[in-house]
């Protein structure tokens, strides 16, 4: 252990106090919901826990194994919900209305109009966040109740996930979860080597070799040993880093090192180990897996944040008018109402003008309400379902060999998908399928891979393609496919170049062979790109079968060979090369060599010069394909200087001083005059559709960054593989420091080439800085002069997520088209995202499949898993999900602009057509003594948002789309105005409110106008307050629905319906209401008794009605065909193009092969470990039961393999 690691920042250089090894910082904790008010809950800074000893560790108070993702339990569930709901300002303002129209003396509608509405909007909700809740719930007890064998008593006890408990030895066995952040005891393989898989923490799925300490090994799988073990560790507090760990083991008296090489974490599997045994150092929260899983939060739209401030301006825009009609009021009670007592006498307890006006402006507050009806709310939910039922139902968002359908786990956050600007993508899992490919190769100068027809025209390969038959090999991978049968014939025909490479491949790596069921062979491979090109070997004759510390044993076309091992000249990132030399069976020393091009060129022999321009036409070929290069070479050496170099190297290699330096040397002189043999090519296997979705998403002006755990070159190939990367960018930057002034400066230098005026003291984001106000944490967005990608490596970004060195990297990050970060942490993945929200005013995706990606998924706006390869955390913590990357493509460009402009029509629309509502009743005050008289009927005011314009609006919310899907995949330029929220902005509910405002003007005034001591056909007058209330309804109902009819862009026949239905509705309701039946049964509530047949039946009443709608929509025409004339906008542009294009029929999609020329890329053991060449020469990873170790008998042409 550090001298003083664990240590509180601060602290004296003397060791910290200690409470039984716990050092405590103590911190005043209050729950909300608990017990423990005022006391002191103490902050972890190191631990201490003892094997074997539950009551001592009790005493800590350690978490224990159960993991809570879930917000409510059945007692808490009411309060709290309710409490978050009454959160939105709306709620709770329903609730104050509800309180009023309680009041006798100011409520002018009945209580019952609030009731219902908020009732059904609080059930609405409450349901939704239960469901949510109780799926939780369920994650969670599914992990919880996993099943574990824990050490108890000197017995095996199967106990539940969430039982175990700090200081708990547990047994773990093939193919297992990890069940928490363990200490290696011992395990069954030599040594107590113990092999895992970390998909799920950083997605790669490579095996990792763990190694326990020798004094815990020699226990085993005695039970009575484990039981009896009674060590002691002290070590670092609970935190979220995963590549570091440190502490120390105290076994009798004596001190034992711990690292993180000795550790396995909770979200491994054990891979090809039978069993091991461990001692849980944290558990349940406390795993560094759960310390980089994020919090969960409570997503809302942007949409969202803009209607809290809406309505927090519409709130402060009717107390203004209420202000104003209860000083009228005030003025008139005291001018004249003083005097009509008589007639119009006050109401109880009113003795002065000014009490009347303070409660009229009360009851003004109840009337006017309807500027933010409740309805709102409630379809803006319905709109949001309506829409995450189409991603449901998409069909070509359907993955059928999976039988994955896309899903909306979230139904709040659809119209965000419209507005994306940034996405941060996973590589392994959701760009790529992880699986590596063998899929050219270029031999003795010849290229091989390519399928051609008779006219030797190069053919596209399809699933139709003829593959070749490797059934003539018993061993053969029945999974490896090729399609190049000439390859397979200069094999059988006993080429010696062909049989050269394909020995190699079988015999320089360090993949380990398993062999379970005889015939059924197993690579278990340190980096796929290893197991690829051995499984190659194997279906072409060259099967490598088994291997000792001294030999490696493979089938050579039928015939059974054990080569003599006698030293593997290990890979590292500064040699990028690895070689093996070995004896074979008729005494020959030969060096295989193989390794990135650019390095094995500089080793090969003068007479190779041919051949390499061959090799090198044929390597640019297999790069412009994207695909991962890899030169091989062999060279013959003497016995002689072979003994004298073996003796040097042995010296070398115990030497304590220079060790790496003196190996390094003898490398690169036996490495010299190769003999070039040629070339291979892997296809690391992107998704279906990645690079032309990757295409599509650029053209929407959408930027990609990529967030991998993986290495460096590992991503740049596949940036370059997909289209993120090519060599048409004006640069690409590396920023590789080593400290943050290093970091600093490359990033400096980057921007600096990207934009150099961005260094001037004039420039916008420079004094915006300096300013240093509270607006200044948003960026501008900033336009580098060239296409640029940047590459940054973990321990770089490290650095630049601190302190003033996050605006640097944000600055010049975003100016990039393409950013790509590798060897991130999962909280480091999820930093870069809060990083980008902070700074820059965009909607942020991201996307993933693995557990390492569930930090990010929860930090960005919106989080898409992808049900793949590693598991389902991913998905479970997602909002929306689907099976393959191409899919974005379409969530976004169509299900999200649609969601987009669908939300943004609706709002405008709504919040029109209620000013227009409700301000007809401010004029009304006006001419009404300021009196709280209602214009309309009180049935009208009821059912008018929640019958007559509530499924029209709904109907073109539902259904409306500008252009079909087609299109909108065709033109992904159309997605950029959502980016730029120009279709629902504070601009925008202006100019609704005006719309509004003039048309509220027009819909009282006219009516009025017309009505104003009028006299029917007959003599009578119609001039009455009910057949003036009539009129102005009608106007105004019929105003909205042509309004409606203008704004909806896509007719369907639901449309139709809703807009005449509900006008057909209207006319029917009122004739009925307005009966004289109706008025017999219910006097009381029905007193517009005869009004509709009365007014309806006069010419002039129509006249003014059409007059009115004609007014009202008028402005609307114009301004939109002038717009569109004058200053068209983009969308506009392309939706001409588009009515021209529909008149020709749409052209098909070029299917286009992706080729480019592109700079050669190495290939080669991007995910090996440094150091395995060494532990497979020790032996310390072998079992000594392969029946190839020793002998060379086996042949797959024998007898027993034929009739097998």
């Amino acid at each position: 252990m550090e001298e003083g690691r664990g240590w509180a920042a601060g602290t004296s250089t003397g060791p910290p106090r200690e409470f039984h090894g716990l050092v405590l910082k103590p911190t005043l904790g209050m729950p909300l919901f608990g017990w423990k008010f005022g006391k002191k809950k103490l902050k972890e800074e190191e631990r201490q826990l003892q094997a074997n000893n539950r009551d001592y560790n009790l005493q800590f108070q350690y978490a224990n194994n159960s993991i809570k993702t879930s917000k409510y339990n059945i007692f808490s569930f009411l309060p709290l919900n309710l409490f978050e709901q009454f959160q939105r300002i709306a709620n709770a303002y329903f609730l104050f209305l509800l309180i009023l129209q309680l009041i006798p003396e100011i409520s002018s509608l009945a209580w019952f109009t609030t009731v219902v509405p908020l009732i059904l909007v609080l059930a609405v909700s409450g349901v939704k966040d239960a469901i949510d809740d109780f799926n939780r719930h369920r994650s969670d007890n599914h992990v919880n109740n996993r099943p574990v064998q824990v050490l108890i008593n000197g017995r095996l006890k199967e106990d539940k996930w969430m039982n175990v408990q700090v200081g708990d030895i547990i047994k773990l066995e093939n193919n297992n979860f990890v069940t928490a952040d363990l200490l290696l005891l011992s395990s069954s393989e030599p040594h107590s080597l113990t092999y895992i898989e970390t998909a799920e923490l950083d997605g790669e799925t490579n095996l990792k070799v763990k190694q326990a300490l020798t004094v815990t090994a020699e226990m085993g799988e005695d039970l009575q040993k484990l039981t009896d073990f009674n060590g002691e560790v002290k070590c670092e507090a609970p935190n979220n880093k995963l590549d570091k760990f440190m502490g120390t083991l105290t076994v009798h008296g004596e001190k034992y090192a711990l690292d993180n090489e000795k550790m396995l974490l909770r979200g491994c599997t054990i891979r090809n180990t039978e069993w091991c045994f461990g001692l849980v150092i944290f558990a349940g929260p406390d795993t560094k897996l759960m310390q980089n899983s994020g919090k969960t939060t409570f997503k809302r739209t942007s949409i969202d944040r803009l209607m809290n401030f809406l309505v927090l301006l519409i709130f402060a825009f009717l107390a203004l008018m209420c202000f104003i009609l209860a000083i009228g009021n005030g003025i008139w009670e005291y001018d004249k109402g003083y005097y009509f007592q008589v007639y119009l006498p006050w109401a109880e307890g009113v003795n002065t003008a000014a009490y009347s006006g303070f409660l009229m402006f009360w009851s003004y507050v109840i009337i006017l309400n309807t500027v933010v009806p409740i309805s709102l709310y409630v379809s803006v939910e319905i709109i949001r379902l309506g829409n995450s039922f189409y991603i449901d139902w998409d069909r070509k968002m359907y993955y059928p060999p999976k039988d994955t359908p896309a899903q909306a786990r979230t139904t709040t956050l659809n119209e965000e998908l419209g507005q994306i600007k940034y996405i941060f993508s996973d590589k392994t899992g959701t760009l790529t399928q992880n699986i590596m490919a063998f899929n050219k190769c270029s031999i003795n100068g010849k290229s091989y891979g390519d399928v051609y027809d008779v006219m030797k025209n190069s053919i596209e390969i399809t699933e139709k393609t003829e593959k070749v038959d490797f059934s003539y090999n018993p061993l053969a991978d029945p999974k490896f496919v090729f399609y190049d049968h000439s390859l397979v014939e200069a094999v059988k025909l006993n080429d010696a170049p062909t049989h050269s490479f394909f020995r190699l491949l079988s015999l320089c790596h360090t993949v380990m062979p398993e062999e379970k069921v005889e015939g059924q062979l197993v690579y278990q491979a340190q980096s796929p790109d290893e197991g690829a090109l051995v499984t190659a070997a194997r279906n072409f004759g060259f099967v490598f079968r088994a291997r000792t510390p001294e030999t490696i044993t493979v089938v050579e076309m039928g015939e059974t060979k054990t080569y003599q091992l006698l030293a593997i000249l290990d890979f590292n990132n500064v040699r990028k090369r690895m070689s093996v030399i070995v004896r074979s069976p008729e005494g020959n020393l030969t060096l295989y060599c193989k390794g990135a091009d650019t390095i094995l060129y500089e080793l090969l022999h003068p007479s190779c010069e041919d051949l390499k321009e061959e090799t090198t036409e044929h390597l640019n070929e297999f790069a412009g394909e994207g695909l991962r290069t890899l030169v091989v070479a062999f060279k013959n050496l003497e016995e002689e200087y072979f003994e004298d170099w073996i003796k040097r190297h042995h010296q070398a290699s115990t030497d304590l001083e220079g060790r790496e330096e003196k190996l390094s040397e003898l490398y690169e002189e036996v490495e010299k005059d190769l003999m070039l043999l040629g070339a291979t090519a892997i296809e690391d296997k992107l998704q279906d559709g990645v690079p032309q979705t990757i295409e599509t998403l650029s053209k929407a002006h959408i930027k990609l960054w990529v967030l991998t755990g993986d290495k460096q070159e590992t991503a740049v190939n596949i940036g370059y593989s997909c289209n993120l990367l090519y060599d048409d960018m004006a640069d690409i930057f590396i920023i590789e420091g080593s400290t943050s002034d290093d970091v600093l400066a490359e990033l400096r230098d980057a921007r600096k080439k990207m934009k150099p005026e961005s260094f001037s003291e004039s420039d916008e984001v420079n004094v915006q800085f300096e300013k240093k106000t509270k607006k200044s944490c948003v960026m501008p967005e900033e336009q580098a002069n060239g296409v640029y990608g940047l590459i940054i490596n973990g321990h770089s970004l490290a650095y630049a997520l601190e302190g003033n060195l996050e605006q640097e990297l944000v600055r010049t990050a975003c100016m990039c088209k393409v950013v790509i970060c590798c060897r991130v942490t999962p909280l480091q993945k999820a930093q870069v995202v809060e990083l980008v929200k902070k700074y820059k005013k965009a909607v942020t995706l991201a996307i993933g499949d693995g557990a390492n990606d569930v930090s990010m998924i929860k930090t960005a706006h919106i989080g898409v898993g992808i049900s793949g390869q590693e598991g389902m955390q991913a998905v479970l913590s997602s909002d929306f999900s689907f099976a393959q990357f191409r899919y974005l493509q379409r969530l976004l460009l169509v299900h999200g602009r649609w969601s987009y402009i669908r939300m943004c029509k609706f709002l405008r629309y709504f919040f029109y057509k209620n000013f227009a509502f409700t301000l007809v009743h401010f004029w009304y005050g006006f001419f009404s003594g300021f009196s709280a008289q209602t214009v309309y009927d009180e049935w009208f005011i009821t059912l008018y948002n929640l019958i007559y314009t509530s499924l029209p609006v709904l109907g073109m919310s539902l259904f409306d789309q500008d252009v079909d899907d087609r299109w909108s995949m065709q033109f992904p330029e159309l997605y950029k105005p959502g980016q730029q929220n120009k279709y629902f902005n504070k601009v925008e509910f202006v100019k609704c409110v005006l719309h509004g405002v003039y048309s509220s003007l027009i819909l009282f005034f006219i009516p009025y106008g017309a009505m104003y001591d009028t006299m029917r056909s007959d003599g009578k007058a119609v001039a009455d307050y009910q057949s003036f209330a009539l009129m102005a309804q009608t106007c105004l109902l019929i105003a909205v629905s042509v309004q409606i009819g203008l704004d909806t862009a896509y007719w369907t026949a639901v449309n139709q319906f809703f807009i005449w239905g509900s006008l057909a509705v209207y006319f029917a309701i009122t004739f009925t209401m307005y009966s004289d039946g109706t008025y017999l049964i219910f006097t009381a509530s029905f007193p517009f008794v005869g009004t509709a047949r009365n007014t309806l039946s006069q010419p002039n009443v129509w006249l003014a009605i059409f007059l009115s709608v004609i007014l009202c929509v008028l402005p609307v025409v114009g301004y939109r065909f002038l717009k569109a004339q004058l200053k068209p906008t983009v969308s506009d542009k392309v939706l001409q193009k588009i009515k021209k294009d529909k008149k020709r029929p749409l052209p098909p999609s070029p299917k286009r092969r992706l080729r480019r020329t592109s700079t050669r890329r190495s290939g080669y053991a991007f995910s090996h470990q440094h150091g395995f060449g060494a532990l497979i020469m020790s032996g310390r990873n072998m079992r000594p039961k392969s029946p190839f170790a020793a002998t060379g008998t086996f042949s797959p042409n024998s007898e027993k393999s034929r009739h097998k």
